[in-house]
């Protein structure tokens, strides 16, 4: 007997997705208004509702195709448009054509990494993701307008360490290498795969004491830091030190290569 096609949605993952979309377009209006800060923390709050929806739609196994679909159009508008849009208000503009190419550049590559990511999810290695994930993106983004606030310099315990004739480069070739990483085929670390259980190496604990001291120092420093090592981490994991053996990552590989079954 054909399976019966259920008619109605999961409300609390949906509502949760329809959040995302609101700070996503929240964000787009507050950039409009010139609101910098409050858009940023719009995006923010986005990958917050992004990652309970996921979270809460497991727990409940209330997962669905439609939910899926949903959620891929939330991220796209909250996680594509919006930091796009952002980022050539706040620091591209100057740039003219090369400015708003860069925003439509990030704007697009999150959509092909979505669409990519959505006919794969099935067959990828759960610990990794191919390419920076557009979360992830749309976090280095957010949070170096939070770092930088309304200053066109850089600015770092009350000392200026880059002046607006280097930020404004910097960030248009930053905006470039996030698009480019969002469709490389660069692995990346997925949480999912972390294990909180085993021990680990007293340079850990260690890491967690610097963590804090900076979130009591500085503590958008650390978040657009954070943002920022990991969706370099993949380029990290090019360099021939820091490879590990082909059998512990060739899963996805595999699993972007037609004909070939996952391991």
């Amino acid at each position: 007997m054909p399976t019966r096609v259920r008619r109605g949605v999961y409300l609390l993952p949906a509502a949760l997705t329809l959040a995302n979309l609101f700070c996503g377009f929240y964000a787009i209006i507050a950039v409009y208004s010139d609101d910098y800060t409050h858009a940023a923390i719009a995006i923010l709050l986005a990958l917050l509702l992004d990652f309970l929806d996921g979270a809460v739609a497991r727990l409940t196994n209330t997962t669905s195709d439609f939910g899926v679909q949903m959620d891929s159009l939330a991220d796209l508008v909250a996680f594509g448009v919006a930091p796009g849009f952002l980022a050539y208000v706040y620091a591209l503009k100057p740039f003219g054509r090369l400015g708003w190419l860069a925003a439509f550049s990030f704007a697009a590559c999150g959509a092909l990494r979505l669409a990519r990511f959505n006919i794969t999810t099935t067959k990828l290695d759960k610990r990794f993701f191919v390419g920076l994930p557009i979360p992830a993106a749309a976090g280095v983004i957010a949070a170096l307008v939070l770092f930088m606030r309304e200053s066109s310099s850089l600015i770092v315990f009350d000392r200026e360490l880059l002046g607006s004739q280097v930020t404004g480069p910097a960030t248009l070739v930053l905006v470039f290498l996030l698009a480019f990483l969002m469709v490389s085929r660069l692995r990346y670390r997925s949480l999912k795969g972390v294990e909180l259980r085993q021990p680990r190496p007293a340079t850990v604990l260690f890491a967690l004491l610097l963590a804090l001291l900076l979130i009591a120092a500085e503590p958008v420093l650390l978040l657009f830091g954070t943002f920022l090592l990991y969706a370099l981490s993949g380029l990290a994991r090019t360099l021939p030190f820091l490879r590990r053996a082909p059998s512990t990552e060739q899963g996805e590989d595999l699993a972007l290569r037609p004909g070939e079954p996952a391991p």
